[in-house]
């Protein structure tokens, strides 16, 4: 049971990755996720997602990282 526990947790684990951004552009994701009602992080990955969605012509991308199937 604990090798399945570690394999559902390494599947839902999030990475921590270093961004360097304008300080003008971090002022206004700071302002659009409040407008949105979401932390500066959040902001930052749904707007990440919606730009993989869009490239993958609108299919939502799959939540472990893996590759796109038939039926998406």
């Amino acid at each position: 049971m604990d090798g399945m526990q570690n394999k559902d947790n390494a599947k839902n684990s999030r990475k921590q990755i270093p961004l360097r951004i304008s300080a003008r552009l971090y002022a206004e994701l700071e302002r659009w996720a409040e407008d949105d009602f979401r932390s500066l992080n959040g902001q930052i990955e749904y707007l990440l997602t919606e730009c993989v969605r869009r490239r993958r012509g609108g299919h939502t991308p799959p939540s472990d990282g893996g590759e796109r199937t038939a039926s998406d």
